[in-house]
């Protein structure tokens, strides 16, 4: 069975130790149109080898909470000597990296000149039910044992040099397409999905390899390792802390008179929260700014902050008890991939990651467009984001913009007359037509460059920022990269997609005139549709006044 897991500058008018926690008695899962849960739990679970098809019909409420726990295990208990003791090495709980197939995995990044590597870790929030603690915790008793989802997931990227850090949060409703998964324990072969599905059904699909499969086939950016915490965990971890501090800017109560909402109940300022009341501060929509699942991943981000400098402010102290049990709580909380697994690991982790300052650490949400009421990853933007990740450039725009990792090149399958190119049309613009006939004078040129088998669709008319190569699996990426070096496309430029048969060069309204590509200069901007936050930043949420008391 899967082990489950996690994901204010204002004004500060009162403080106050969490106390009478002030919510309705069920703490049930809801489904986020207000419908009370009911049965519909997808089958699939570990050791069940079932599969998982389409989504359900309804679908719960689901716990949304900052994957804090890293910093928590990592930065809480770094130092301490009792740390090797083997009873923590037996506490932790380990699973398979990437189960996906090899032909979706990213290839590790080059060392930089000083032979340093970036490091890529992909924090994990499981909602599975697979204890009497972790069912108490998420309510939806019809769901015990069910399929896990991984309802947060927040990549975290720690640069080659060690001075910045940057974590990138997916909303759990993103619809992608899901990478073929085969379960460690029972070999159960989960195919790839013919159709989008929610991102957080990864989980179910053999467990949390499946969805480092995911990250890596959107992103293709190499993930080294994951860390994953349950319900249980997520309180645990924040009474072994002594609290966390939040701040609203009004009295708020996340509860409607049909019973919605977590039921976190706190009052103006700033507040410790702990125990039940953390996990409902995670999970709270109903009441921040415009009750959508981006304010929930906003409120996150905001705890996950606030929990880096707490640890940071008090882990150091020597208190040789409080320090046990942060390692003790924190290790039993852990589920890791198999390269992490030991507390040797996470200690050596941790003196990496303490190297980072809190304002050198960007906090962003992976840009997104509405699909009905889901989300899709917004083009341009969302690839922007992943490429400057996958180039080891900091989000928060100081340092160098020198890469500090090399793209690496994959050699082309055949000489360059036998590699078959579609050429499209994506010069439309919102204000302008398309070029008429652009795909055929961009056909003709790699024809006169060697490409002989390349040929015109003037069937299809796209609209494309940027001029683009894609391509549809590994085998043809050497293809696609060869021809974009002709042409003088950036590497960035060169993409994998199912959306083609084939290399397929999208001709963007960045070259609407000539046959020599004169993009533009590469942009290193961090996309404002990001949603930046700095994790030294103390704001405090927004609150919606029909939520106030």
């Amino acid at each position: 069975m899967v082990q489950s897991g996690v994901r204010g500058k204002g004004a500060r008018p009162h403080v106050r130790q969490a106390g009478e926690l002030g919510w309705d008695d069920s703490l049930y899962d809801q489904h986020d149109d207000g419908v009370q849960e009911g049965g519909g739990r997808r089958g699939g679970g570990r050791g069940s080898g079932a599969g998982s098809k389409g989504h359900p019909r309804r679908r719960r409420r689901v716990l949304r909470w900052s994957a804090t726990v890293l910093a928590v295990v990592i930065l809480g208990t770094a130092g301490a000597g009792y740390l090797y003791y083997q009873h923590l090495n037996n506490n932790i709980k380990k699973d398979d990296l990437n189960i996906g197939d090899a032909k979706d995995r990213a290839t590790a990044p080059k060392p930089n000149a000083a032979g340093q590597t970036p490091l890529n870790i992909l924090l994990i929030g499981s909602d599975a039910r697979d204890s009497k603690e972790n069912q108490e915790l998420g309510g939806a008793k019809d769901t015990f044992g069910g399929a896990p989802r991984a309802d947060v997931q927040m990549l975290l990227h720690l640069s080659a040099d060690r001075t910045n850090m940057s974590v990138v949060s997916m909303p759990r409703d993103t619809l992608l397409p899901l990478p073929k998964c085969t379960d460690p324990v029972t070999e159960h072969v989960f195919q790839a999905t013919t159709s989008l599905a929610m991102t957080n059904d990864s989980l179910g699909r053999g467990g949390p390899g499946c969805t480092v499969a995911t990250w890596e086939k959107l992103t293709d950016i190499h993930i080294d390792h994951f860390i994953m915490v349950d319900f249980a965990g997520v309180v645990s971890m924040a009474d072994a802390i002594g609290g966390v501090p939040v701040c609203v800017d009004k009295n708020i109560y996340s509860h409607t008179a049909s019973g919605h909402g977590s039921g976190l109940k706190l009052e103006k300022g700033t507040t410790y929260v702990k125990g039940k009341q953390a996990l409902q501060w995670l999970r709270t929509r109903y009441g921040f700014e415009d009750g959508s699942d981006i304010a929930r991943t906003k409120a996150q981000h905001q705890y996950m902050g606030a929990m880096v400098r707490q640890l940071r402010e008090n882990a150091t102290l020597g208190n040789p008890n409080k320090l046990r049990m942060l390692a003790e709580t924190a290790t039993q909380a852990l589920t890791v991939d198999k390269g992490l697994g030991s507390v040797t690991k996470l200690y050596d982790l941790s003196n990496e990651l303490k190297k980072v300052p809190a304002n050198r650490i960007t906090l962003t949400t992976m840009p997104y467009e509405y699909a009905g009421a889901r989300v899709v990853p917004k083009p341009g933007d969302a690839e922007q984001l992943f490429r400057l990740v996958r180039e080891d450039i900091s989000l928060d725009g100081k340092g160098t913009k020198k890469k500090t990792t090399t793209e690496p090149t994959t050699a082309p399958t055949d000489s360059d007359d036998k590699i078959a190119v579609q050429v499209q049309n994506g010069t439309r613009t919102s204000t302008l037509a398309p070029v008429s006939g652009r795909a055929g004078t961009v056909a003709q040129f790699l024809g006169e460059k060697g490409f002989t088998e390349a040929r015109a669709d003037s069937s299809t008319l796209l609209s494309e920022e940027k001029s683009l190569i894609r391509y549809p699996s590994a085998d043809l990426k050497g293809d696609a990269q060869r021809v974009a070096k002709v042409l003088g496309i950036p590497a960035s430029s060169v993409q994998q997609s199912t959306d083609v048969s084939g290399v397929t060069l999208v001709v963007g309204s960045d070259w609407r005139a000539g046959t020599a590509y004169k993009g533009p200069k590469e942009d290193n901007r961090t996309p404002t549709s990001a949603n930046i936050l700095n994790g030294a930043a103390e704001e405090c949420m927004k609150v919606d006044p029909n939520y106030t008391w």
